[in-house]
């Protein structure tokens, strides 16, 4: 997770934009009053927190909006991430579409440093939905979710699959996009395969699946997904169990496990609506930092 530092303008091409500290996102722009926003590829230019401060280390005198960046953002490297990356703040959702671009020589950076930070390390993106965003929100990499339900009588399309909707939407709002979603009966064998799937070929960040960890017969998603994981995450099911216990006994009973296939985190959640939101709605926010992790994202575990 990262956190906006500031949200700079300028009014007029050729002026050094300003942090503003809060503003309106149009879809397709820009920021609204911003000059450099137009229907074109480059509507937002964003900075790390990070990158500036070890520039003004070395003996740079900038304050926010220097290098024409729109927003400064802290807890992420945006040289790391690909063209097509994703990202939300609140309702705010931007797609990275340049890294870099060339500085003129002739900027009062330039001149003083010797050297610009932009060209390497400045990133553009376009906006894909609007809303308003303010220093001091949170920022967020979007990552892809899959959600798979594990039932016999759901595949058949004998009940609905209110435990997978659940899922969704504890995804959707925490800024997830649902990239794939499928109910598939109680066979390990075909959830082993699937999990494979969406982690060998990059399909997912996430994959959450509901179902299958009791005691019954049919029940064996933990041992499917543990024939799938590459690394136990055993903290996170641990968690989510004992968060359970405070509100039932029968939490004890659920056998589900998490792990880690090449860059996908897998977590088993229980079968029904209402267990899914209390496992899910409490650790979700920490299945995220996780993945932050997992992609290199970020080194920091400490919670702030």
């Amino acid at each position: 997770m990262g956190k906006v530092r500031a949200v700079c303008i300028s009014e007029k091409r050729g002026t050094q934009k300003k942090n503003i500290e809060s503003a309106v996102f149009v879809e397709n722009w820009g920021i609204e009053g911003d000059a450099h926003a137009g229907n074109w590829h480059r509507q937002i230019s964003l900075l790390s927190e990070e990158t500036i401060a070890a520039f003004k280390a070395r003996g740079a005198e900038v304050t926010d909006g220097a290098f024409g960046e729109n927003l400064v953002v802290s807890g992420y490297d945006f040289t790391k991430f690909p063209v097509g990356t994703r990202y939300t703040c609140k309702d705010v959702v931007l797609e990275l579409t340049q890294i870099g671009k060339e500085c003129h020589h002739g900027c009062e950076i330039f001149q003083k440093m010797g050297e610009c930070i932009m060209p390497t390390n400045g990133v553009f993106a376009k906006v894909l939905h609007g809303g308003k965003i303010s220093v001091g929100d949170e920022f967020h990499v979007q990552y892809r979710a899959a959600v798979i339900t594990l039932s016999d009588t759901a595949s058949k399309g004998e009940r609905e699959d209110a435990s997978g909707a659940a899922v969704e939407e504890i995804v959707r709002k925490e800024g997830y996009e649902v990239v794939f979603k499928k109910i598939i009966p109680d066979d390990g064998d075909t959830l082993t395969a699937l999990l494979c799937e969406l982690s060998d070929e990059d399909k997912a960040d996430l994959i959450l699946t509901t179902g299958g960890t009791g005691f019954s017969k049919r029940d064996n998603t933990p041992e499917a997904t543990m024939r799938a994981v590459e690394r136990e995450t055993p903290g996170i099911s641990e968690a989510m169990r004992y968060y359970s216990l405070q509100i039932t006994p029968r939490a004890m009973l659920s056998r589900g496990v998490s792990g880690i296939r090449k860059e996908a985190l897998i977590v088993n959640l229980p079968g029904s609506p209402k267990a899914v939101r209390e496992c899910l709605e409490y650790a979700i926010g920490a299945l995220t930092h996780g993945i932050d992790i997992l992609k290199g994202n970020t080194g920091n575990c400490a919670g702030k």
